[in-house]
């Protein structure tokens, strides 16, 4: 027997005793009148408690458990402490669903709780960007008649997740996003969105660079081999042998260089081949740059390298990398501009400290559109004027490597028939004034 029995026994027998009492001193009837008043007045306060239990619990689910008396303190007790027992479960999950909410919000891919019909039980931040789905609007609807777009619905009405399926964005113009479906638990489903843009760029890409190398090859490799089979099959004239010969070794060359290239390339997007920092002088450099030019022009252009003593200065960065750069634009310059045409070096720092390497041409210039994508690799505004100067096609790509290493922009200028200016632009954290004092270097002019 619990406590709570004999609790409840003691107000019968108290009511008994007076009773019993009442006979033996007042006589029969004063005994059933302490008798019938007892009765009443147990039967009332269990009234009154069982009263305040039934209001508690057609109540809110949230009032306070009311405290019981005599025989119903402990069972009213026993009630509180399963009511408290459930509300700090309660919490728990509610901050454990709180945790499990602020970890879906944080996650980089959208995440859609369906269940069994498909509708909208939960989505996440990145979902609601990417499918453009409302949490309160949304909320129990069918995911299939607010992402309506074909491939999705096929997708969710085949019933075969195993792989994604990719679409364009409704909601962003150029994105592409991966959608999967994973069933769990008990006919519920997850919809996994996933932006991958720049995943899809990069296999574009990739199958792009693949497909250019092997354009760019196979016809140097075509003149090789067929100059070889000629070689071999036919007796030729001593003077046709090495004709053929020297053109076999122009192609080989025209094939040493783009392997050369694309080792540059290889190299400058390796993270694990930082920039040897030198601080070196401008002023030379730029000199250099104008012999390299005036040997590749051959005397066909007006080659003007200028580097005043008052914008001289010092550059921090890989000294080769930065002449490489700096040559591609020389030798673009001499290879797209006319016989008789102008091309000009020059180096100034400006009033922030920036240092500005340009080469201007008076060639024959480059379209607005095309522009854009000028340092994107074996991207040709004319193939054939291209391959006709003996470039790879690599020649800007590794200029814009070499800038990002250091920070630097490239600014590119120019008008269909006037010519191009390409100026490098480094940042000031890279520049460095050299003193007034320092001896000029003249200008220098050939033509």
């Amino acid at each position: 027997m619990t406590r709570t029995f004999y609790a409840a026994l003691a107000a019968p027998a108290g009511a008994a005793v007076a009773t019993l009492v009442a006979w033996l001193l007042l006589g029969p009837g004063w005994a059933l009148a302490v008798l019938a008043g007892s009765a009443a007045t147990i039967v009332v306060f269990h009234l009154w408690q069982l009263d305040l239990l039934a209001r508690w619990a057609e109540g809110p689910l949230d009032a306070p458990v009311p405290e019981g008396r005599g025989s119903w303190r402990q069972p009213f007790t026993g009630l509180y402490r399963r009511v408290r027992t459930r509300v700090a479960v309660q919490r728990g999950l509610v901050q454990r669903l709180e945790r499990f909410a602020a970890a879906a919000e944080a996650i980089p891919e959208g995440i859609v709780v369906l269940d069994d019909a498909n509708r909208i039980r939960f989505a996440n931040a990145c979902a609601r960007a990417h499918l453009g789905l409302d949490p309160e609007r949304d909320q129990g609807q069918m995911v299939g008649n607010l992402v309506r777009q074909p491939e999705v619905m096929g997708y969710l009405e085949a019933g075969d997740f195993s792989e994604p399926v990719i679409v364009a964005s409704q909601r962003e113009p150029g994105v592409t996003l991966s959608i999967q479906v994973v069933p769990y638990g008990d006919e519920q489903k997850l919809l996994l969105s996933r932006d991958i843009t720049r995943i899809e760029a990069t296999a574009r890409m990739r199958r792009e660079f693949i497909a250019n190398v092997s354009h760019e090859l196979k016809t140097p490799l075509t003149v090789v081999s067929g100059f070889v089979e000629t070689l071999q099959d036919l007796d030729l004239d001593a003077w046709q042998r090495q004709r053929f010969l020297g053109l076999v070794a122009e192609q080989a060359r025209n094939m040493q260089r783009l392997v050369d290239d694309l080792l540059t390339l290889s190299a400058l997007e390796s993270e694990q081949n930082p920039p040897a920092d030198v601080t070196f002088p401008v002023a030379p450099l730029v000199a250099e740059l104008g012999a390299q030019a005036r040997a590749l022009s051959a005397g066909r252009h007006t080659i003007v390298a200028a580097a005043p003593a008052d914008e001289s200065a010092l550059v921090t960065g890989a000294r080769d990398e930065l002449a490489s750069a700096f040559g591609n634009l020389v030798s673009n310059a001499v290879r797209y501009t006319p016989d008789g045409g102008t091309i000009t070096l020059s180096w100034r720092v400006d009033d922030q400290g920036r240092g500005t390497f340009a080469v201007a041409d008076t060639g024959v210039g480059v379209a607005p559109e095309h522009i854009p994508r000028l340092t994107e690799r074996f991207y040709r505004v004319d193939r054939s004027r291209s391959r006709a100067t003996g470039g790879t096609g690599l020649g800007l790509a590794i200029v814009r490597h070499v800038l990002l290493r250091h920070e630097a922009e490239l600014a590119i200028e120019s008008e269909v028939g006037r010519g191009s200016t390409f100026a490098v632009v480094l940042p000031a954290t890279r520049v460095q004034r050299i003193p007034a004092a320092v001896p000029e270097t003249p200008a220098l002019t050939s033509s």
